[in-house]
């Protein structure tokens, strides 16, 4: 017999770790795993499930007003707030049982408490209680990071605390320009408020091509979104019931709520790992090897805590590829490049790979391809909108290495495309490929014409 309680021990059920955990166990080892809030992580509980059904709430208002073009006449619709948040909320919680019913299936022991490192191989229990196991993996994640302190910060909320809002507000101040701060912009203005989306770079999504950036600004602000670039919030005062947030630039919006959502940090602190020289990567995750091994060899960690590429599915991947590693013996190395993405704003985007200006640095030769055109739908409901679509394109070897869109499903759009772009499909593979019509992603393999193609001497 082992002289270890279980083979495996892993700190945090969410995605990452829930499947490292069963997927461990199918192979027949003897696994423990603690959560100290709830069970599914930042996804299930206050991250993509609850966030996602908040957006398809936010859409059916632009739905009723499209509707006239079509020969509708639909009462004036109205929104009760407190309605759709009991609604997630019952739908976490059944996700939650699912979740623990899983472990429970797999025969992985949960214990609803907080984890810490007293060692290499020892875990204590906020009871007090030690389990001593052969290997133990991190999944904590990450945890909302507000910035350099600024007088006033505690009155304001981070998206965690947006679905236990009483009401919804009627004015919003949403400072970050990233994935989170783009779409609870885009949900809160989709059910009535009034929103102030504050980033202190020069566009929001960092890291995202250029057009694609420029597209959705613009949307957003069609759409009655105040976007302010190259400013930060200074201040938050008190007023009343209201709050009066301060500009880098000495400007002030009264608003009843203010958000910060200027990114996630991995959840490291108080877990013991400053004791065990676990190597922390100077992007401030865990650092690991390929295989999601830390400095310690019997310690791994998978998923946000790493702050390799933090999404879900990827958290899912590696969980999966570090049991197949270590208990499956099918050494797994999880690749990070052509990750597909979606941000869920309005208009959604989808993108995979490179961007023009990354393609244009790495490559000799790049040729891209875009387009931009009014969505069928638009013709009758009259709304402003449009779409627009990008391929870029190894011009050396005709391999389309990136594609970006903007537009209605571009995360289902981009799911497919995934596909098609990790296999290495050439431009003239799109091109071989017949178009389905009339829908949106014709285009994608009717687009003939080169908006611009550069080589090696121009991006120098």
């Amino acid at each position: 017999m082992s002289d270890h309680d279980v083979d495996l021990f892993v700190i945090g059920a969410g995605s990452g770790g829930v499947r490292a955990a069963r997927i461990a166990s199918s192979y027949g080892a003897r696994v423990m795993i603690a959560e100290e809030y709830r069970v599914g992580g930042t996804c299930v509980i206050r991250g993509c499930v609850p966030k996602k059904l908040l957006v398809y709430a936010s859409r059916f208002s632009g739905e009723f007003e499209d509707t006239a073009g079509y020969g509708w006449t639909v009462p004036e619709p109205t929104f009760h707030w407190p309605a759709l948040i009991a609604n997630v909320g019952r739908e976490v919680t059944r996700l939650e049982a699912a979740y623990t019913t899983t472990l429970e299936r797999y025969n992985v022991a949960l214990v609803k408490s907080r984890a810490v490192l007293e060692d290499a191989h020892t875990v204590r229990l906020a009871s007090g209680a030690r389990v001593h196991a052969e290997t133990i993996l991190i999944s904590t994640g990450a945890w909302p990071h507000y910035g350099p302190k600024i007088p006033g910060i505690e009155h304001a909320m981070s998206s965690n605390e947006a679905f236990q809002l009483k009401d919804l507000p009627q004015r919003i101040v949403i400072q970050g320009g990233g994935y989170i701060a783009v779409e609870f912009a885009c949900i809160f203005a989709g059910l009535g408020s009034q929103v102030t989306l504050v980033y202190r770079g020069e566009n929001i999504l960092r890291g995202f091509d250029d057009d694609i950036r420029e597209h959705l600004r613009n949307e957003m602000r069609g759409r009655g979104i105040t976007v302010t670039c190259g400013h930060t919030v200074a201040a938050i005062e008190r007023t009343g019931e209201e709050f009066v947030t301060r500009l880098s630039d000495g400007t002030t919006i009264a608003a009843d709520k203010v958000m910060f959502a200027i990114g996630r940090r991995p959840n490291i602190m108080g877990l013991g790992i400053e004791n065990l020289n676990v190597r922390i990567h100077e992007h401030g995750g865990i650092a690991v090897d390929e295989y999601s091994r830390t400095s310690v060899p019997n310690i791994y960690a998978v998923g946000d805590v790493t702050n390799r590429v933090n999404l879900t599915p990827v958290a899912i991947r590696e969980g999966h590829a570090f049991a197949d590693t270590v208990y499956g013996g099918k050494p797994t190395a999880v690749d990070h490049s052509n990750v597909p993405t979606a941000v869920f704003s309005e208009p959604e985007l989808g993108v995979i790979g490179l961007t023009e200006h990354q393609a244009r640095e790495r490559l000799d030769k790049v040729d891209i391809y875009k387009t931009s055109f009014r969505p069928m739908k638009a013709t009758l409901s009259g709304r402003a909108t449009r779409v627009f679509m990008k391929l870029v394109v190894d011009g050396s070897t005709d391999r389309v290495v990136g594609c970006h869109i903007a537009g209605p499903d571009a995360g289902e759009l981009i799911q497919v495309l995934g596909i098609a772009v990790t296999m290495g499909a050439t431009k003239a593979d799109f091109d071989a490929t017949l178009a389905v019509h009339p829908t949106a992603a014709e285009e994608l393999v009717t687009m003939r014409e080169k908006a611009v193609s550069y080589g090696r001497a121009a991006a120098e």
